[in-house]
């Protein structure tokens, strides 16, 4: 089987938003929406205080709860895990947005620009119709995935069929792979070091590992 996840660094990641801003541009999202945040989190206490920076977006969970509320059957779930959305299918009812314990979805109701109302010539270019007025997450790039394991690439290895924040991301915090291949560099980043998943706790099983400190020798 495959299992693709994704793997972020909490001891490399330095809050330059360069994954943020690179899923802008890929994916061409309108302002205020961001599938790819970095939370800029105080961790500690007084004086020893310091900043951890924590991306974050859509964990392509094992269980996604936004699926199970899905009254029209937009969301779906591949054999690889990623959670996908049917634009053709979603109705706009946000449910799915509401069930999120992420905070990873979002509903654009009417087109707006950087600059209000004159529309650069990229975002002429690029405007997507199809999303307005219906529900968008991260897909992990599902597109370069699927056209790059087309072409023999290997996803999380060849910058061709792997996420577009993982490629751009300076310090090497983020990775990216499948969980299941015990030779990936995913797997061995999880095996080797501590970790934790967000809300794991609600049954949720995200897709998405978070780094903090070596493993036991």
């Amino acid at each position: 089987m495959t299992r693709y996840i994704m793997v972020a660094d909490l001891r490399r990641c330095v809050g330059c938003q360069t994954c943020t801003s690179s899923c802008k541009e890929t994916n061409a999202t309108p302002p205020g929406v961001q599938w790819r945040r970095v939370l800029d989190i105080e961790a500690g206490e007084y004086p020893l205080v310091r900043r951890v920076f924590v991306p974050t977006g859509c964990q392509h969970c094992d269980d996604p709860p936004c699926m199970e509320v899905c009254p029209s059957t937009a969301t779906g779930q591949r054999k690889d895990g990623i959670v996908t959305i049917d634009y053709d299918l979603c109705i706009g009812c946000s449910y799915c947005a509401l069930a999120c314990p992420y905070e990873a979805r979002y509903k654009v109701d009417d087109v707006e620009y950087v600059y209000g109302a004159a529309a650069t010539a990229t975002e002429v270019a690029r405007r997507d119709q199809q999303k307005i007025g219906i529900v968008t997450k991260c897909t992990f790039c599902v597109d370069r995935i699927d056209a790059g394991t087309k072409a023999g690439k290997v996803p999380g290895v060849d910058p061709e069929a792997t996420p577009a924040c993982v490629n751009s991301c300076i310090s090497g915090a983020l990775r990216f792979g499948d969980i299941d291949n015990p030779d990936s560099a995913v797997s061995k980043l999880v095996a080797e070091n501590k970790w934790f998943r967000m809300h794991e706790d609600e049954g949720t099983g995200p897709g998405f590992y978070y780094l903090w400190d070596k493993g036991a020798l």
